[in-house]
């Protein structure tokens, strides 16, 4: 592999603490720089060996580096993109982490030199957890990396990046920007909305303590609770940004949900029986396909740092 020889790192949350930590498991003599917004995030990254220097702006942080990956929430990448853009090298590999691709393309595009490749890119793992000490090196094992290039993007720098991301452990694939989009909008943006939102009723709920909700909650709602534990910033960016894959998929769930509503009023249990068949398969496929386990705590295994 035509290694990296220094990595900077814009933002220090779960994401890129992960990358930090799967780089250094896979042995990449590699430079890592980074920043983040917050004095108290730069300070504990630098305290626990996530970089080797720790700056300021975003600007300090890219010069030299021959990979840049943004790890900032999607409505601060266009700002981030012309901050940088004036200190990049020649020839360097400017990426991502955002789970909607579209609206990353028309926000850092426009900023970018012609002598760089800006190649977007969304790892689909995370944890509810965020912060520099949230990652740990196993995130990204077996899970599916997608690499989204502009139709002009150099093919050995897309090759190059594929490269890194399966020596982090991932499965890569490449994927159309708006076919990501919509893929992220079913199997991400709008379960994570439905959560919030079943969250939400449970807590407007008054003929339900919110003593009861806490303390009787089990596999079902626990679920719900975890995924709406995830950042608020970044999920705000998504929805605004991945507008109109997230409302099509939330129409097709309205109408899926009538039909259920239907069934249950009806007392059609031979509709619900076949319904719920045919959703569990899903999930069994997922199994199948390593992509979860049948472990109980949502058959995440503990992270090792």
């Amino acid at each position: 592999m035509n290694q990296y020889k220094h990595v900077a790192l814009i933002g220090l949350g779960l994401l890129a603490s992960s990358i930090s930590l799967a780089m250094r498991r896979a042995g990449m003599d590699t430079r890592i720089t980074g920043t983040a917004r917050s004095c108290e995030t730069r300070k504990t990254a630098l305290e626990i060996g996530l970089v080797d220097a720790v700056f300021d702006t975003a600007a300090e942080a890219v010069k030299g580096a021959d990979l840049v990956i943004l790890c900032a929430p999607v409505g601060a990448m266009s700002a981030i993109a012309a901050e940088i853009a004036p200190h990049l090298s020649e020839g360097c590999t400017i990426s991502d982490v955002g789970s909607v691709k579209r609206a990353v393309v028309n926000a850092v595009s426009p900023h970018m030199p012609e002598n760089v490749h800006f190649i977007p890119a969304h790892p689909m793992a995370g944890t509810e957890k965020s912060g520099p000490e949230a990652g740990f090196a196993s995130l990204f094992d077996n899970r599916w990396l997608l690499i989204t290039p502009l139709p002009d993007t150099n093919h050995s720098a897309v090759e190059r990046l594929m490269a890194y991301w399966t020596a982090l452990g991932s499965n890569v694939e490449l994927m159309k920007i708006d076919h990501h989009d919509l893929v992220a909008a079913v199997i991400s943006h709008t379960p994570h909305l439905i959560a919030y939102t079943m969250v939400g009723v449970a807590d407007g709920m008054n003929k339900v303590a919110k003593t009861e909700v806490v303390n009787y909650s089990a596999a079902g709602f626990r679920d719900f609770t975890r995924i709406a534990a995830s950042d608020p910033t970044m999920w705000r960016d998504v929805f605004l940004n991945n507008k109109d894959a997230t409302l099509e998929v939330l129409g097709r769930f309205t109408e899926e949900l009538l039909a259920l509503q239907r069934a249950i009023r009806l007392e059609d249990g031979d509709f619900l029986f076949d319904y719920f068949t045919r959703t569990r398969d899903i999930r069994r496929s997922i199994v199948d396909a390593g992509q979860d386990t049948e472990a109980p705590d949502f058959g995440r295994i503990k992270p090792e740092k």
